[in-house]
Formats: structure tokens, sequence, C-alpha cells
């Protein structure tokens, strides 16, 4: 990857480390990126929360691939935000971030430029890349005003049921209940880790050690997690991510079931990226 080169022009990114505004209300998570609003949006919002300003062309395919896993990651959420610029439509902007292949992508924080990379992603990878963004860099930054203060939202009480058929061993039925609540409420992210979490102890429960070189690091990871040993788990699966694809699948698996700050998660996601760039 090379970094583009930032110089001066129409945009004076300098005075913008210095800036310290309140946060905007009605935050949106996904913007189109024009020359009247690069500095405040982008830049201004940079110095509360991670920014990721994609550089492209309706022309490119790789470009409108972008958008939209861009624009699909971003739904919903408040920890960063990404700007898609038209470089046809406003060149003045695109020039004045040194930008020389289209699609790129630069990640800012404080006013500056902290990432970049150019060219389309798996999606997969692209999310990693995100997700350490968030976790590594966005502390570090102010974060938006609390505008809004959501009722603490009362706990489903068919989790009850979940959490007696797993007392009971009963891992399907818990999954079923599982589902069940997902079919109601799809972005239950507690949910959701409940759900993976039991196929990670239904997978381990009772099964003997597999002949297959690739079943056995699989099974080996998961019996570590279950065990209390994530590290141990991230560690023998980032051996074998490059080579080995459903390593790679599982190590992402497992990443999710521990919180995003979770410094073990953080070191993994950082050497699964830079073993796969």
């Amino acid at each position: 990857m090379t970094n583009p080169q930032f110089t001066g022009g129409a945009i004076d990114l300098g005075a913008l480390a210095d800036r310290n505004d309140e946060a905007q209300g009605g935050f949106e998570p996904f913007i189109t990126v024009t020359e009247a609003n690069v500095e405040k949006d982008i830049f201004e919002r940079s110095m509360q929360i991670p920014v990721v300003l994609l550089i492209g062309t309706p022309r490119s395919p790789d470009s409108e691939s972008l958008k939209a896993q861009f624009e699909k990651l971003a739904a919903g959420q408040r920890a960063f935000l990404v700007g898609c610029l038209d470089a046809d439509a406003t060149p003045q902007v695109a020039q004045a971030m040194g930008v020389r292949v289209l699609p790129t992508v630069v990640a800012l924080a404080g006013g500056r430029p902290v990432a970049n990379f150019e060219g389309n992603q798996p999606a997969d990878e692209l999310e990693q890349w995100v997700g350490a963004l968030v976790s590594q860099v966005g502390p570090q930054l102010q974060g938006l005003a609390d505008d809004t203060t959501p009722a603490e939202k009362a706990e489903d009480p068919r989790l009850d049921r979940a959490t007696e058929a797993l007392n009971a061993g009963d891992f399907d039925a818990a999954t079923a209940v599982y589902d069940e609540i997902l079919a109601d409420d799809p972005t239950n992210a507690d949910v959701k880790q409940a759900k993976a979490t039991v196929a990670v102890l239904k997978r381990v429960q009772g099964q003997r050690e597999p002949e297959g070189d690739v079943e056995k690091l699989l099974w080996l990871a998961d019996k570590e997690f279950v065990a209390g040993d994530p590290e141990a788990a991230f560690d023998r699966l980032l051996e074998h991510v490059k080579a080995e694809p459903r390593a790679k699948e599982r190590l992402l698996e497992l990443l999710t079931l521990l919180e995003p700050g979770d410094p073990r998660v953080i070191a993994a996601r950082t050497r699964l990226a830079s073993a796969l760039f």
C-alpha cells in the first residue's frame, strides 16, 4: 500500500487538528462528501470518532462495491463515520488529498490520516480493517456527544427458556429459542453472540479428536477457547490463516464471542490484518 500525499489547497488540514467543536446532532454514519461539507463533516468529525473517506467514481465497479460494503458496515452504529466522495463530481477535493488511484480509502482521526489502502478488498478483510480502526484509534478520540439517552431495554423473558435448556445440556433447544428471538429482533447483538457461543459449545461437547489435519486444528482451537484460553486458540489459528481459509473463518467466529475492546481480540485482529495484507 502507498500513502497518499496530503497537499495544501482549498482544505486547510493543519488548522483542523486544533479544532474542538461540539458534536452535531442527528448523526448519520454514512454520508456523501462534497467540497462544501468535507471540512465540517469529515475532518472536524474525525476529532470525535474515526472517519473512513472513500474516494471513488461511479465509473468504477470497485468503487461501487466498496461503497455498498461500507454503507452496510456503517449502518446503525455511532463508532465511526463513512464519507463517500465522487472524484468526478468533486475533483478539487480528490486532488487536494493527492489521490492517484480510484478507489482510494483513507482513515482519518484527529484531523489527520492514520491509514489507507487502494482498490477493492474482500468483505471480511474490510470488516477487520474497520474493526481495528475503531478499537485501536477510537478510544483516543473524544467520542460523539451523547445527544440521546435510550431507554433501557427490558430483557426478553424467552431468555429464561434458553438458560434452562443450556443448564440441561440441550444446545439445540437453546439455539431454537435464540432463533425465535432473532426472528423478532434481528439486530440483537447479545443474542447473536449467545447463539454463536452455543454453536462452539455444541461442536466441542462429546466430539472425539478428528483425524484430518484441518479438522483437528479447528477442534483443538474450539477446545482451547471453551476451556478459557482464547489466546491459545487465536495463536493456533493465526499460524494457518494465510494457507487455510477455514482457519481464518474459525478465527473470525471466535473473535466475535469476546468484546471488541478486549486486548486479546485487538491483538489477534492486528496480527490477522498483518498476515493477510
